[in-house]
């Protein structure tokens, strides 16, 4: 027997043992809960509880079917606990248990020493998740030159296929939206029988952060943020993206062999996209099976490896570099090997529930997409940063939460955010224009650091403590080195 399980089998049923435990550590179990010991993906362990509540499907409904949402709860030894601590993950759609077990591990286990720390897989993702996956009729030819247009179109036509046939599961779509999800944590508040909670999340798990303190701002204590993404940003700026490589471009030519490499990497980037719509490449991309698929490499697809790159100024950032100054000279190795990984072997457009209907949702303001649009014509990568949005926007119209929704209003719940100076998903300019409703805000500014910041220095756990333990935090900027200057070096 697996004695990790025995382990739990034990605690589980030996409820003496287990109120001893509880009470030796100045905790309480709370209803749906089962004594775990985690362990995370490089074997570190700790005892935690595994546990879920029942909320509805879609609050708007009488009638609305009960989901189980569930979590792992990494109790705290404090003497004066402070309210629990819920970790929000990105995408949407990423688990929140997930990310515990990943290189965060230490960072749920350190802010145990202020409170209980809660990872959510929120409505739809990881163990909260029994959605199916739908597989539409919509494809994209992998050997024909496509655009935007047609690609757009298909895709909106894959989204109401899916629509139905979600609705034919007897799922209700529009109960996943970041209200819904938001109310969650008003409820898993309850469930703790705690009067506030504390936030703690990163990207999209910000936007939801955002949504819950619009909702029920008097029920929550305190937030922490990296890589804000407001309630009117789920598309992104294309304006930002020349500022972002230009930042970029600064911190290359800090290396005098690197500056003549890439002398101007926006006007290189122009060029491969210019040949690319001009002379798309035929290639074959080997698969993992020993085959070869037959590739027809447009501008848009550049452009959509890029968005899916800059997010952290590491090794892939350096691999795009790398990309353009090849394509540039007709080289395609480094392409190959990038593509080799599966990005777009699949030409079936397909769509999980979850970050499908939460970034439909959200949507965007009718002046915000005219400003998208204008800035798209001169954009590096056009408005395909947060592909398919906006291209999805209001294809299922009662799905939209409204301008109301988006539109935030002055918020005084304390706040820190942590932003990263080279994040490419989430840009500088945008988090600035994220909390500027919030009034008692902190913002400290991680230096080279990009999208996923939380584990770059240890400086950032020590002022995350600082900040839950109400004392004075430390918002000199955090400096670290840029990872990719490093592989481009080497």
């Amino acid at each position: 027997m697996n004695f990790k399980y025995l382990i739990v089998t034990l605690l589980a049923f030996v409820g003496s043992s287990l109120f001893t435990y509880a009470h030796a550590t100045n905790q309480s179990t709370y209803e749906n809960e089962t004594a775990i010991v985690f362990e995370a993906n490089d074997g570190q362990t700790t005892d935690a509880y595994e546990g879920f509540i029942w909320v509805p499907e879609n609050r708007n409904k009488a009638d609305s079917r009960m989901i189980k949402v569930s979590y792992v709860r990494f109790p705290s030894k404090a003497q004066n606990k402070g309210s629990p601590i819920i970790y929000l993950a990105g995408g949407p759609g990423g688990s929140g248990i997930a990310t515990a077990k990943w290189r965060r591990f230490p960072l749920f286990v350190g802010l145990t020493e202020h409170a209980d720390v809660i990872a959510l897989d929120q409505r739809g993702t990881g163990k909260s998740n029994n959605l199916p996956k739908c597989t539409s009729s919509q494809n994209i030819d992998l050997t024909k030159v496509t655009d935007i247009a047609n690609t757009s179109s298909r895709y909106r036509n894959a989204a109401l296929e899916c629509h139905q046939f979600w609705q034919q599961q007897g799922i209700d779509v529009l109960g996943y939206t970041s209200v819904q999800n938001a109310l969650d944590l008003d409820d898993l508040r309850k469930h703790f029988k705690a009067q506030k909670v504390s936030l703690w999340g990163i990207s999209y798990g910000s936007h939801l952060a955002f949504a819950a303190m619009s909702l029920f701002e008097d029920r929550i204590d305190k937030v922490v943020i990296a890589s804000a993404e407001g309630l009117n940003q789920t598309v992104k700026l294309p304006s930002y993206t020349s500022n972002y490589f230009a930042r970029v471009q600064a911190q290359l030519n800090g290396d005098e062999k690197l500056k003549s490499k890439f002398p101007d990497i926006q006007m290189l980037m122009s060029k491969v996209h210019k040949t690319l719509l001009d002379n798309p490449m035929e290639i074959k991309i080997p698969t993992r099976d020993g085959k070869e698929i037959d590739f027809l490499f447009q501008k848009h697809h550049m452009q959509l490896l890029a968005s899916m790159m800059i997010a952290d100024p590491n090794q892939y950032l350096a691999m795009l570099l790398q990309t353009y100054a090849e394509l540039a000279e007709g080289q395609t190795e480094v392409l190959i090997k990038i593509l080799s990984r599966g990005i777009f072997n699949n030409p079936v457009i397909d769509f999980k529930l979850m970050s499908f209907a939460m970034d439909v949702a959200s949507g965007i303001t009718d002046s915000r997409l005219a400003q998208v649009k204008r800035e798209t014509k001169n954009g590096l990568l056009g408005d395909l940063l947060n592909f398919p949005m906006p291209h999805l926007n209001k294809v299922i119209p009662e799905l939209d939460l409204g301008d109301t929704f988006r539109l935030p209003k002055p918020n005084s719940v304390p706040t820190l955010l942590f932003t990263g100076t080279l994040d490419g998903r989430t840009y500088v300019e945008g988090q600035k224009e994220s909390v500027a409703h919030l009034t008692k805000l902190t913002q400290v500014i991680v230096e080279n650091a990009g999208h996923n910041l939380y584990t770059i220095s240890p400086e950032v756990l020590s002022r995350m403590l600082a900040f839950f333990a109400d004392q004075q935090v430390d918002t000199k900027p955090i400096v670290v080195e840029p990872a990719f200057i490093k592989h481009l070096q080497n």
